[in-house]
């Protein structure tokens, strides 16, 4: 399974990602070692995951949310719903 997810900063700021692994992603991320822009920004939580069967879905999808305004990723992570049109299944 691969996930794409969202990441609440301890700034507030979000970030977007994907993995094979969540809890090891996490792990990644607050020791330091998952993305330079988490580095600075620790500690990090995962509050939007969704879960696909490929790594090209996981991708994609990660794009996808890239692509969305802070507005747009707060509404995704209230509702706790995939956006329309995606496969993802929600975790």
């Amino acid at each position: 399974m691969y996930y794409t997810y969202i990441a609440e900063c301890a700034d507030g700021t979000l970030y977007t990602g994907f993995t094979n692994d969540l809890n090891k992603r996490l792990k990644a991320h607050n020791d330091g070692r998952g993305a330079k822009y988490t580095k600075s920004r620790l500690p990090v939580v995962f509050v939007y995951t969704e879960c696909f069967e490929t790594e090209h879905e996981a991708r994609s999808r990660e794009w996808h949310v890239k692509q969305l305004s802070r507005k747009e990723k707060l509404r995704l992570i209230e509702n706790k719903l995939p956006d329309t049109g995606t496969k993802g299944e929600h975790v």
